[in-house]
């Protein structure tokens, strides 16, 4: 008898997709949606990383035109209204409202460093919605993909059970694929949930020292703004 079941089992594949298409249809949702939940989460990482990368090259270019001692006027002229760069639209924020503070016989107006410190501020802000878009995604995936890959599990062992009952048979044959089925969407839900929380932290920490870097330069900014104020 042991034999038998032993060829029985031998005789079985235990591919993944096999598993996949031997389980019951709630498995199979639940594994569905945890590899497309895996597959959005690589998306947004891989996303996040080109974007984070792009926005350190431009403030790095940007600072060396803003700090090469070139007029704040004549840099502001050559952005336009709308720039392609992060930091630069924090600068054409900050110019905006200066010129738009001073009156035409160029006697500034009251407030205006209040008004530009708050210009800049709402364009970080922005910057910061549009670089933190996302990571939210993968906190939720993190959290969640275990959870969902373990109701995975608890319904195939639920299904092998009721399968061994019908059968009336505890042999090997009955019980492993149907627990084979059950642990693969525990695998799945831990495959989309560890990257998910390893790139979370990680990316999450990179936003916040970009932004950081937006709100040092604002300061500065500022600061030298506020100075041509003081000297008005």
């Amino acid at each position: 008898m042991e034999t038998e079941t032993l060829a029985l089992v031998q005789e079985m594949e235990f591919s993944m997709w096999s598993l996949f298409a031997r389980a019951t249809i709630v498995v199979k949702v639940v594994m569905a949606v945890l590899v497309l939940a895996s597959f959005w989460c690589w998306a947004v990482i891989i996303n996040k990383h080109g974007q984070y990368w792009r926005a350190r090259r431009e403030t790095q270019r940007f600072e060396a035109s803003f700090w090469s001692g070139e007029p704040l006027d004549t840099l502001y002229d050559a952005l336009g209204p709308i720039p392609s760069g992060r930091t630069e639209r924090v600068f054409v924020a900050g110019m905006t409202e200066w010129r738009r503070s001073h009156k035409a016989d160029g006697v500034a107006i009251g407030g205006a460093h209040a008004r530009i410190d708050r210009s800049m501020d709402v364009a970080i802000q922005k910057e910061a919605e549009e670089l933190q878009k996302g990571l939210p995604l993968l906190a939720t995936i993190g959290s969640t993909a275990p959870f969902i890959g373990l109701f995975g599990t608890v319904w195939g062992i639920m299904s092998a059970f009721i399968e061994i009952g019908q059968q009336q048979s505890t042999n090997l044959a009955v019980v492993a694929p149907g627990i084979a089925e059950a642990l693969l969407a525990t695998g799945l839900g831990l495959l989309a949930a560890i990257p998910a929380v390893i790139f979370y932290n990680k990316l999450s920490a990179d936003s916040g020292r970009i932004i950081a870097g937006y709100e040092s330069f604002a300061d500065e900014f500022a600061t030298i703004l506020s100075r041509q104020l003081d000297q008005n």
